[in-house]
């Protein structure tokens, strides 16, 4: 049976709907993907500045004992703002998303990491060019301008 032309339309019209559909999945998932890392740096900064500041740390633990939801306060049981900030990455594993999972496939050679993924510097780290090596570095950046790794 011929289809008709109102048939086609229809199903031109279905097949756009659906094409705007996933265009608009996309864009939000892309959205909540860089709000979530905002999140991430924004943290990190204030935990850095905690480290640094009283002020900044009381700030903190006053936000932390005044979350609305008992099960966000766990999460911060036996937590200090003050020292934080030095916690070693392996302590606060999963914090951070892992930047090189999207851009590097492992086992993959690269002239960034060198032979079978590894970093020319042998650490075992990736670290990107002639960026400041450690969080920290970066994060005292950009809260203290008149100190060292003040953004240029």
């Amino acid at each position: 049976m011929a289809e008709t032309e109102l048939e086609r339309a229809e199903k031109r019209y279905a097949q756009a709907r659906a094409r705007l559909q996933a265009l608009k999945n996309r864009e939000a998932a892309r959205e909540r993907k860089l709000d979530t890392r905002r999140k991430v740096i924004l943290g990190g900064a204030l935990i850095d500045l905690a480290a640094r500041d009283s002020n900044a740390a009381a700030m903190l633990d006053r936000l932390v004992r005044n979350l609305p939801r008992d099960q966000d306060r766990k999460t911060f049981e036996g937590w200090d703002a003050r020292t934080a900030a030095h916690a070693p990455a392996a302590e606060v594993e999963g914090a951070l998303p892992d930047a090189e999972s999207e851009a590097h496939v492992p086992g993959e050679t690269t002239a960034a990491t060198g032979a079978a993924g590894s970093p020319p510097d042998g650490t075992g780290l990736s670290q990107p060019d002639r960026a400041p090596q450690g969080r920290n570095r970066t994060l005292s950046g950009l809260l203290n301008p008149r100190g060292t790794g003040a953004p240029r």
